[in-house]
Order: structure tokens, then C-alpha cells, then sequence
């Protein structure tokens, strides 16, 4: 096996991704890793995206922004805490984007070894619907990664 020493562990808060991140808690016990748990807040479209542009909304966007980071920096510390040993490093990181270039932009930006991804098993026209973020991530990522699949009928 390949010397990971940086894994980078993407998580939605999702039991798949639960699996995942301990998967990779297991590698970067074996490895001596240190563990990169991200994760990747969707974009909160604006005025601009609704119909009527010129409707007034009283809706203060970067402050949301800001209180949805907030929040999931607080999820995260907690999973992370009550999730992986204090023995394995880790960093906690999150940020705002679209998932798949966000991961991928983050894993080189890192230098990461490993990617250890949840697949959550979407299939059909939910697959066309919502598409893969994992599967983005596998067919352009420069390093390894590793897919932790969804048990069946979960992703549904």
C-alpha cells in the first residue's frame, strides 16, 4: 500500500459519510495519517435567482452565509470529536462552493494522499437529477480515492 500521510475525508453528515470518515480514521491509524474532514456548504442563491429580481426580501445573504458557516463548523468540531480518536490529527475545514470542485480544489491545495469519499448510491433519474459528487471527485482527482459505498437503500 501506498504511504498516506494527508487524507482528506469530505462529509455531508450523512451515515454514508459517517462510514467513510471512519474508514479513514482506520487508515490513518495504520498510516500514521493525519485526516482533513471538510465540508462543502452549498451556494445560497441570491435575489438574482428568483423570478422577480426586484422583490424585496429584507434578507440579509452574507449574514445567513456566515450563520450556516458558523453552524457547520459547530456540527463538524462534534463529529469529529465524538467520531475519531484524539489519538489520529485531524483538521476540521469548511467551506463554501460547489462540492465536487471544492473537494477537489481543497485536495490540492493540501497536498492530500488519499480521498476517502461516501457514495450515497444514487441511481436512475435521481442520478441525472442530482448527479455524483463522488463520481466527480474519482474521475478528477490527482490523487487516490476511495469510495465507501452506501449500504442499499440508503442514497434513496
Amino acid at each position: 500500500m501506498l504511504p498516506f500521510k494527508k487524507i482528506l475525508c469530505p462529509t455531508d453528515f450523512s451515515e454514508p459519510a459517517l462510514t467513510a470518515l471512519k474508514r479513514a480514521e482506520e487508515l490513518a491509524r495504520h498510516f500514521g495519517a493525519a485526516v482533513i474532514v471538510a465540508h462543502v456548504i452549498p451556494p445560497v442563491p441570491g435575489p438574482h435567482s428568483f423570478p422577480d429580481p426586484q422583490a424585496n426580501f429584507n434578507f440579509d445573504l452574507p449574514l445567513y452565509q456566515q450563520e450556516l458557516a458558523i453552524h457547520a463548523e459547530k456540527v463538524l468540531k462534534e463529529l469529529v470529536s465524538h467520531q475519531v480518536s484524539p489519538e489520529v490529527r485531524t483538521r476540521d475545514l469548511v467551506t463554501t462552493g460547489e462540492a465536487a470542485p471544492e473537494i477537489l480544489r481543497i485536495a490540492q491545495q493540501e497536498h492530500v494522499d488519499l480521498i476517502v469519499i461516501a457514495s450515497h448510491g444514487l441511481t436512475g433519474w435521481r442520478r441525472l437529477v442530482f448527479g455524483s459528487v463522488a463520481e466527480k471527485v474519482v474521475r478528477q482527482a490527482a490523487c487516490p480515492v476511495l469510495t465507501i459505498m452506501a449500504p442499499p437503500g440508503a442514497g434513496q
